[in-house]
This record gives C-alpha cells, structure tokens and sequence, in this order.
C-alpha cells in the first residue's frame, strides 16, 4: 500500500510541496465551513425561538433532533468512508448540512412550521456527524504526508469558523435579517466552499473493497485500544461542551456577573482553545501525543477547579483561559491516534468519534440535573472527575500495533 506521501510524489499535476499546500489549504477552508454551520445555527437560536413561539424546553427539544441525527450518522459513519472514500463522504455530508440549514431558516422563516424545522435539524445533524468522520480521516492522511502534526490547527481553523458565525449572526440579528436569508447564504457558502475546496483533497486510502477479514466497524468496537480512546475523548469532550453549554451562565449565577461578563468569559475560553491548537504542532512533534495529552488534561484538571472554586472573577476569568488550553488538543490528537493505521482509519475515527458524541448527546442535561441537586459551580467541578480517567487513559494515544495492517492482509 502506497503512503499517501508516495501518492503526492507521482501526481501528474504539480510538484509535492504545491499539492501538500493546496491539499493542506483545502481542507482548512473545509474545517473552517464546518465550524461554519455549526456557529450560524446557534447564534440565531433566539430568532428561531420567537419565529416558533417556543419556550425553552421545546428548544431544547429540537436541538436533540440535531444531536439525534449526528448521533445515528457518526455510528455508520466509518462505513460509509470505507466504501465511498473520506472526500466523496465530505462532499455528500457538507452538502447536505448546508442544505439542512437552508431548509431550516425556510422552515423557520416562512413556513412557521415547528415539525419542518425539527426534521432538517435531524438532517443537519446526519450531514455534520460523517462531515466530521470523514474530515478527521482526511487530516490524518495529510499528517502522514506532511510528517508532521497538523490536525490540532486544522481543529483551530474549525474554531475560527465558529467565531466567524457568530460574528455573522450577531450582525444579522442587529439589521434583523430574516432567517431564511440567513440562513440560506450561509448554507449556500458552506456547500459551494466544501465543493470547491474538495478538488484539491489527497488520497486518504479509507476505501478499500469490501472483504471479510478487512476493517469493519464490529472489528473497530472489539478493539480494547480504540474504545479506550473513546473514553478518553469522551472526558474531554463533556470538559470542553460544557464550557460552551453553562460558562455563561455559571458566570452570571455563580459569581453575579452580567450577561455580558458571561460572554466575554466564554470569548476568553474560545479564544485560548483556538490559539493553542493553532500554535502547538511543533510542540506536538517534540513532546509527542502522550505527553500532550496528559499536559492538557492537567490544565483543562487545574482550569476546571480553580473556576468552580476559587470565588473570585479575576481568578475565574485566568480559570478559562488554562481550562480552554487544557481542552484544546485532546480531541484532535485522539483522531490523529485513531488514524494511525489508513486501512483501519475510517471504523477506528468513527467508534471514537461515536463514544466522545455521547459527550455532546447526554452531558448537558445530566449537567442541568446535577447542576439543580448541588449547584451550577460544583456540578462544573465534578467534570474533574473525568478529566483524571482521560489523564489515566492517555497511553493508548501512542499507536497501535504496527502488525495489525499485517495481520489484516
């Protein structure tokens, strides 16, 4: 089996550094759509809220259908880059996203239809779950071209994007853009950037002829190795969700701040997680994944104690700064480990990506639940828990076996 190094080499229409380049670039302008989506979503909830005459429990209600469809398409995921390829599986999934979006600012916008808006959210959540398998299989593949970490930045780049929606939907909702309008450029942006883009993607080598010794999904979930590393992903993803889903609030609440000092508490934990994972590769090469891995959780460990429980806002805001840090590499090297392998990289990226999703599906409400037993701060604090199970967990980031591709063939 050719290195996907070997495949830039002997491509016909440039030399290695132009292609690596234009590959490299491609997939960050893709990362960044995907962040894209997700951030338009969100940032106009309010908009959709007074559109559907809903209250929260019901918005609540129908971002599950999102997390519902991202759960059910990233459990089939790997299979689907597995026959189809990672890039085809790419462009499939953006274009359904950003179609999904469309239709839900129309839904929203025009229709007024609660049940309309609520299936193309099921939808979205299909497209942006295999967009993210695919994508991580994608990015592995130019790690081993390059030789070197690239997936933390292009992680950042996805960061980017969801600052970059934000800053958009903001805007909207100040000159009061219908949601239809909104919405619709965005998706329209989304799938003409990924089409676009997808012509410069490299080989990833993910599909493979379909046999009964070759990678499955059944193989990838009876692999000790990989579900460990879903583990460990799982911990730091609820680390980092849960930032996104209470900070805010936890500010406001907890140490009787305004709204607004809860949104530039947030803003400084964005912006610390996307300037390390911007600014980190070389590091990454030096110290390898392990090392990294256990440095971000003893500072995503430290942040996350230090904001439940040090009862003071100039030590909270300096708390989401190193809680920010500590989470923004865990994820991104997590698929690097689970892409070690080409031929098993597409069923190892989707059980991890599977197991940390529960993160994302059931760590908000259990959060809400606990958070109404003990309180918004100390509920935050018991994140730590799993934060020290990532940390204990973090050897199996090294790479598997280098006879597993032998054994296979």
């Amino acid at each position: 089996m050719p290195s996907s190094g070997a495949a830039l080499e002997m491509h016909p229409n440039g030399n290695a550094h132009q292609l690596a380049t234009r590959w490299r670039n491609a997939l960050m302008a893709a990362y960044l759509a995907s962040g894209l989506l997700i951030s338009a979503l969100v940032s106009r909830l309010p908009a959709v809220r007074d559109a559907l005459d809903l209250d929260h429990a019901n918005v609540g209600l129908l971002l599950l259908c999102m997390s519902a469809g991202s759960f059910l398409s990233v459990s089939v995921s790997g299979q689907l880059v597995l026959r189809l390829g990672a890039a085809n599986v790419m462009r499939i999934a953006a274009t359904i996203g950003g179609g999904s979006l469309l239709l839900v600012g129309f839904s929203t916008g025009v229709l007024g239809s609660t049940l309309a808006c609520g299936i193309f959210l099921f939808t979205q959540g299909l497209g942006t779950a295999s967009w993210n398998v695919a994508s991580n299989v994608q990015g592995a593949a130019m790690e081993r071209a390059l030789g070197k970490s690239i997936m933390p930045a292009l992680h950042g780049f996805f960061s980017i994007g969801t600052v970059i929606g934000a800053g958009i939907g903001a805007l909207a909702a100040a000159i009061g853009l219908p949601l239809q309008y909104h919405y619709g450029l965005i998706g329209l942006a989304i799938i003409g950037t990924v089409l676009y883009s997808s012509q410069f993607f490299g080989e990833d080598f993910s599909r493979t002829p379909r046999t009964s010794n070759g990678p499955s999904l059944r193989r990838a979930w009876s692999e000790p190795q990989t579900v460990l590393l879903g583990v460990l992903v799982l911990g730091m993803a609820l680390a980092e969700g849960a930032a996104g889903d209470w900070v805010a609030l936890a500010l406001a609440d907890g140490y009787q701040t305004t709204e607004a000092t809860g949104a530039i508490g947030y803003g400084i934990f964005v912006t610390a997680m996307t300037l390390t994972r911007l600014l980190s590769g070389d590091l990454i090469l030096r110290l390898g994944r392990v090392t990294m891995i256990r440095a971000s959780a003893m500072s995503a460990l430290i942040g996350v104690l230090l904001f439940a429980f040090g009862n003071s806002l100039p030590l909270a805001f300096a708390a989401l700064a190193i809680w920010g840090m500590g989470v923004a590499l865990t994820f991104p090297l997590a698929m690097s480990a689970a892409s070690d392998d080409p031929l098993h990289a597409a069923t190892r990226v989707a059980v991890v990506s599977t197991i940390g999703y529960g993160a994302f599906l059931g760590g908000p409400p259990l959060l809400g639940l606990l958070a109404q037993a003990i309180g918004l701060l100390p509920a935050l604090g018991s994140i730590s828990l799993l934060i020290v199970v990532a940390f204990i967990l973090s050897s199996n980031a090294a790479g598997y076996p280098q006879h597993d591709e032998a054994t296979e063939n």
